[in-house]
């Protein structure tokens, strides 16, 4: 977590909609599923995982963000 991201403008979310939204057959998810997890990966959610346990120290803290969370991602629409 050494970068703060920026909010995706109008036109990137249209872009990443685009790319994202394009059905994957199960063959393909089934390869990439598979993939083992690099170095890198296994270090930044360790990473994430430790703030936000952190941050947040209680089960009730823990819900209480979720809930949150999931307010405003509801709220912000696809």
């Amino acid at each position: 977590m050494t970068e703060r991201l920026r909010p995706a403008g109008l036109e990137e979310r249209a872009r990443l909609k685009a790319m994202y939204d394009v059905p994957m057959d199960v063959a393909e998810f089934v390869r990439c599923a598979a993939a083992p997890l690099t170095a890198e990966e296994i270090a930044e959610t360790r990473e994430l995982i430790t703030w936000f346990t952190q941050r947040y120290p209680t089960g009730v803290e823990r819900l209480a963000y979720a809930r949150r969370a999931w307010e405003r991602w509801s709220r912000s629409g696809p």
